[in-house]
């Protein structure tokens, strides 16, 4: 398999993002023309991709990248291969049209260069997950996809309902991603390998792993949510929310495909287990017979295809489990007829909803003449969500009966699933692609007429891509269905699936599938009362059970902080000391591991033991000191002690630290007990001082133990030859303490200075505080106005 270099591709990834930083002034400036130039980023990066397609075709990759951190092997590097080059052209091709359309559909809104902005954002963060090449690299752009998700659909954050699918599909998704962070971990301690491109050549490592199943259960968890797996498929209806453009690319082609991205990426090594092989299918079995039931019951055009897209969803990951050639090209197959198809009609049912002011299915009626290229849009779209020819969806669907027609239970099972679940689309394509369009016309809100070219221009291009790609499916299969199928495998695959259809049961049940999905489709008002009447009397759903889970965590949360932060700083400070002691005692107890203890020095000095005595004696004051003043006072004794000490012992800087250090808390101290009304005396009660006497003891002696245990252990002298060799030679100093502290410990010691300010800012806080004036005669706490209340004055409200 040969491998190509290229130096282009992070300009290609680069472009989205410097569009999103342009597109605010431009739009300002130009108003809905500046989509036609903002449109130019995503089209260039699609160009580049382009015209990678016959090295793919031919069987190589594409790599490059940077050494980011080299000693830890990770680098920022880009892989493309059939797979993933078939999803950057999805997402640059489909990108460019979705920034056209959302010039034409956002016309007029004051944050349109915002909306656009965020649109592009989104992209260059998904285009990053799809190319990238190292692990932690595809999960930082994983988790962007879910902040941007977040940043889209939250965009009218005027409206509760916007704000709460955004919270929930952040909180999902996002969670999700934390789940792969994880399985990602366990792919690189299992495999040692950092990067997709090495971890493909591990062959068996990883299924022969004890550690599989947990990563396998990580990964899918990463994967389920993001691509709306049952029981995490609430989130995608939800977030319809958004304004349709969001729908139409993130919610369609791009966002709920990485999850099926990543499986397809990862089966070659993880797929081909019982596990896998039972998972996937049941899984994506069951989202699909929901997403389809679901789709049914709504009258929302946009719900109906939010549903279906759960329901497609869930049969890319069924197919994908199965892991058979025949199964990974149907999953090929319909990933791109999907992505196709389902961003057409997204964007149909915006500009039905742009031009008549409503998406109700059962208020639409006759635009066909009012709206002549929409409806043409919208029918081939259809034709090919319905999988029927001359469309690419039907050589999707006959693939698909292809992969599972067999005469095993297990074959038999999800055939008749595949077949339910494609005739209720089969009822939605033509409830959205047809329905409105034909019949008397009907009364909208709008005077229903067709849109600007930049609303028909970006659905009636995926449609008529979805026939030409039918027509020459010779020429798709070359240069996309074939390599993304031999990624996906894992072995060479060559597609032959043309607009012949397969003789056999295959074609029997696409037939049925016709004949059940047009019975539907004319009972489609009873059919939908049924489920209705079905689901309202079941009561559960998951999204309720978000509901529930979010505002049970509230309440724990509550519970917890009241108990833990209950705002008594006493409480704070011996809870922390409590668990200091536990660290430095219960550990060596426990194992075994306490020190021997030193015996007393025979050669100390007199001077030495004078300070000693002083430390000691500084303590005794502290303890026995009648007022607070003082024992600050007499603590800085003991610390002025300590601090000859150091220099004794011919630590002249450490020396000098500790001076300042001990002067300064004194006199700080000393500063803040004169400003505060404290009572001069300790009040606490024996038993309550006895308590406080035998933690500060135990802390004590834990300290203690911890260095004898430290210092009586082998001397290694590494670090002391590391500095002293290299203080000079790379930091250019020759106090090796300063080169410490202010260039090896940068970092730390300006944490240290933070540390020091915002305990000065607290200080200065604490001093300026005045005591508040006595309320009036008969004004109580409970009489207070509320903060937000009205103002008694009569005037204009603001």
């Amino acid at each position: 398999m040969p491998v190509l270099a290229s130096d282009l591709t992070w300009v290609a990834m680069v472009l989205p993002f410097a569009a999103a930083l342009l597109a605010p002034w431009l739009t300002r400036r130009m108003g809905a023309n500046a989509a036609w130039l903002l449109a130019l980023a995503p089209l260039l990066a699609f160009l580049h991709f382009a015209g990678l397609l016959p090295e793919i075709a031919a069987g190589g990759r594409v790599t490059g990248g940077y050494a980011w951190v080299p000693s830890l092997n990770l680098s920022f590097s880009w892989l493309l291969d059939g797979l993933s080059l078939t999803f950057a052209l999805l997402i640059t091709g489909i990108g460019t049209l979705i920034v056209l359309y959302a010039g034409g559909y956002m016309k007029g809104h004051p944050e349109q260069g915002r909306f656009i902005a965020y649109i592009l954002l989104f992209m260059g963060a998904m285009l990053g997950v799809v190319v990238s090449d190292g692990l932690l690299m595809l999960f930082v752009f994983w988790e962007l996809t879910s902040i941007t998700s977040f940043l889209l659909i939250g965009f009218d954050h005027s409206r509760e309902a916007a704000r709460r699918a955004a919270l929930q599909a952040l909180v999902v998704t996002g969670g999700g991603g934390l789940i792969l962070l994880a399985g990602i971990f366990f792919l690189w301690n299992i495999t040692g390998v950092s990067q997709l491109s090495l971890l493909l050549l591990t062959g068996d490592t990883l299924r022969e792993s004890p550690f599989y199943l947990a990563a396998l259960f990580l990964v899918l968890g990463g994967a389920f949510t993001k691509s709306a797996q049952f029981p995490f498929h609430f989130w995608l209806p939800n977030a319809m929310e958004a304004p349709t453009p969001v729908s139409a690319y993130l919610h369609s082609a791009t966002m709920v495909k990485a999850g099926v991205y990543l499986l397809m990426r990862l089966n070659p090594v993880m797929g081909a287990t019982p596990a896998w092989e039972i998972l996937l299918p049941f899984f994506g079995g069951l989202t699909l017979l929901v997403g389809a039931v679901m789709a049914v019951r709504q009258t929302d055009l946009k719900l109906m295809l939010a549903y279906t897209t759960v329901a497609s969803l869930g049969l890319l990951v069924m197919l994908t489990g199965f892991d058979t050639p025949y199964a990974v090209e149907a999953a090929v197959l319909y990933l791109v007829a999907h992505s196709l198809f389902k961003g057409a009609l997204f964007m149909v049912a915006g500009a039905i909803d742009h031009e008549t002011g409503t998406r109700d299915v059962t208020r639409l009626g006759g635009l066909r003449k009012l709206m002549p290229i929409t409806f043409a849009a919208a029918l081939l779209a259809g034709i090919s969500m319905a999988g029927l020819p001359p469309l690419f969806g039907f050589l999707a669907k006959e693939e698909i009966y292809a992969a599972l027609a067999g005469s095993s239970p297990r074959a038999i099972l999800f055939t008749g699933i595949a077949v339910i679940g494609n005739a209720l689309m089969f009822v939605i394509a033509f409830a959205v692609g047809l329905k409105p369009f034909i019949g008397a016309e009907t009364q909208t809100p709008k005077h229903a007429h067709e849109g600007p070219i930049l609303l028909w221009l970006g659905p009636l291009t995926l449609a008529v891509l979805s026939l030409a790609a039918a027509l020459f499916s010779s020429v798709a299969h070359r240069f996309i269905s074939s390599p993304m199928a031999s990624v996906v495998h894992g072995e060479p695959q060559v597609v032959t699936i043309s607009l012949i259809p397969h003789l056999g049961a295959a074609l029997a049940l696409s037939v049925l599938t016709v004949i059940l999905g047009t019975v539907l489709y004319l009972g489609l008002d009873r059919l939908r009362a049924t489920i209705d009447r079905f689901v309202t009397a079941l009561g559960l759903s998951p999204d309720r059970g978000f509901d529930h889970a979010v505002s049970g965590l509230v309440r724990l949360s509550v519970a917890v902080t009241r108990f833990v932060q209950n705002g008594r700083l006493e409480v704070y400070i011996t809870s922390t000391f409590i668990l200091v002691a536990a660290v430095l005692l219960v550990t060596p107890v426990v194992y075994g591991e306490l020190p021997a203890m030193p015996s007393w020095p025979k050669n100390a000095s007199l001077h030495e033991l004078a300070m000693l005595a002083i430390a000691v004696i500084g303590v005794i004051a502290v303890l026995t000191a009648r007022d607070r003043l003082t024992a600050i006072v007499c603590l800085g004794i003991q610390g002025f002690a300590m601090a000859v000490l150091f220099l004794l012992y011919g630590a002249p800087d450490l020396s000098f630290t500790q001076f300042m250090v001990e002067t300064l808390s004194v006199v700080i101290l000393a500063l803040v007990m004169t400003r505060l009304r404290l009572t001069l005396a300790d009040h606490r009660p024996p038993i309550a001082a006895l308590l406080d006497a035998v933690l500060a003891i135990a802390c004590g002696i834990g300290f203690a133990v911890m260095l004898v245990a430290v210092t009586s252990g082998p001397f290694d002298p590494a670090l002391t030859v590391f500095f002293s060799e290299y203080s000079k030679v790379i930091a250019h100093g020759a106090n090796v303490v300063n080169v410490i502290i202010v260039d090896f410990r940068g970092v730390d010691t300006l944490g240290e200075i933070g540390v020091v300010m915002i305990t000065g800012l607290s200080i200065l806080a604490l001093i300026r505080i005045r005591v508040a004036p006595p309320s009036p005669a008969g004004a109580s706490l409970g009489e207070a106005a509320p903060f937000n209340a009205p103002s008694k004055k009569k005037g204009k409200a603001r």
